[in-house]
Parts: C-alpha cells; structure tokens; sequence
C-alpha cells in the first residue's frame, strides 16, 4: 500500500470533529489507490499527476458518502446552513425573535453582578491590546440581511457586533462602522482578527459568552494583553472578559 506523508506527518495530532476524520481518512484512501494505480511517486504524484488523478467528482462522491453516513458540517456563517440545510448543523436562533436568542456556550465564564454592576458573561481571545476596555451595545449580525437592514438604515452608534462568522466577509460593509466586535470562531489571526485590528475595532475571537442579548450594554476588556501565537501552541489561556452590564 502506497505511504503517504502524512502518515508520519509529525504535525498531525489527529484530533478534530469526526467529520474531519471521516473526510480525512475518505481522501487518503483515495489518494493510495491512484498512486498504486499510476505507480508513481509522492512528487510526480503532488507536482504534477494530482490534478487529473483526483477530481471535482472525487470530491464530490467523498463528501456524498460522509453525509449518507449521518455526519454533518458545522457552519461558521448561517448562510452555509441555510443554503445547505442537508449538509450542515442546523444554527440555534436562526428561526424565531431574533432579540430573544443569546449564545448559550458551555464553557462560559459567568458570574453574578459586582458592585458595580458587571455580570461576567463570558471571555474571548484579544486581538489587540487597547489602552482602555470598550462598552457599547450589543447586536447580533447572523445573516445577509442583518446587514443589508444595517447598510440601509445605518449601524447605531457605539455599537458591539456579535457575530458567528470569523471569516470577515459578511460584515465587510459595515464593518468599520462597530465600536467592537464579539466573534463565536476564530483566532486572532483569522480574517475578522486580521481585518479589525486593519481598522483599529477592539475584537474578541474564539469568544465563549453565555446570556447577552440584542440591546444588552456590554464591557470588552481588551486593555488585557493580546493572545499570542506563543499561546495557542503551548494551549495557555489568554482569554479576557467580556460582561454585561446594568443599566
């Protein structure tokens, strides 16, 4: 059987969502059959011989068969989940009052009020280190027209975007318009990290928060340091806090 190098890829951890295995493990078996059947080598076969030994249709059959075995992706946009019903997760708070859902994560940090009146909601990854800790009102932006209703009549001011996607794109527009970001994925060098810290926008990635709501008054703490790459390879906790706060 042919070796591949991943097989002793020293950075492979093999740990991920299951889906991530079925695939992985779909793809590799592929690719040894193609090279016991061209016998060819691992170069010929990445340089050149890949792109007419695995197809679109490969790919395509691969993802057939994990979905027919019951897996489903789990999307980081709910336009994926949307479009793609059959194919992703369903996202909770896609249907219903929009101002009655939350995020609702397990491993929130929570705690009651203080004397001041901010009750710990949760905790993110800093992108950049602020020279003080930004509040503003919180939004959720989920969907195209979350932000289309924002493009036609504007983002109200002072305003923490609460957002799924750590992409960037679905909030583009109208990104420069926050006075803060909270994002559920991510790291602070995806995309929206990359983008925010473009536009000098306090953002929270990979962010675990649990009972904010639209219209909620919100603190970041982004005075904290900033997660380091350093970091997330040692897995160290940098996380900062976010709360929410009475009025």
């Amino acid at each position: 059987m042919a070796t591949l190098f991943m097989d002793t890829n020293k950075y492979d951890d093999g740990e991920g969502p299951p889906i991530v295995e079925a695939y992985h493990s779909a793809i590799k078996d592929l690719i040894r059959r193609r090279l016991e059947e061209r016998k060819c080598t691992w170069a010929e076969f990445v340089f050149g011989a890949s792109y007419e030994l695995i197809t679109a249709e490969d790919m395509k059959s691969i993802e057939a068969q994990v979905l027919a075995n019951g897996y489903r992706f789990t999307s980081s946009a709910m336009i994926s989940a949307l479009e793609r019903p059959n194919a992703y997760l369903p996202i909770p708070g896609a249907e219903g009052n929009p101002d009655e859902f939350s995020f609702e994560h397990g491993e929130a940090n929570i705690a009651a009020a203080d004397q001041d009146g901010r009750q710990l909601c949760g905790q993110g990854d800093n992108v950049v280190e602020h020279p003080k800790n930004v509040r503003g009102t919180a939004r959720y932006f989920r969907s195209i027209k979350d932000v289309a209703d924002a493009l036609a009549g504007g983002v109200p001011v002072n305003t923490i975007a609460v957002i799924d996607d750590s992409g960037g794109t679905l909030t583009a527009p109208i990104l420069e318009q926050f006075a803060g970001v909270i994002c559920a994925g991510g790291t602070v060098r995806s995309h929206l990290g990359i983008l925010t810290r473009e536009y000098g926008i306090p953002c929270l990635m990979n962010s675990k928060i649990k009972g904010i709501r639209n219209g909620d008054l919100v603190e970041l703490e982004v005075s904290a340091p900033a997660k380091t790459t350093e970091a997330y390879q040692s897995g160290t906790d940098m996380s900062v806090r976010v709360w929410k706060i009475a009025r």
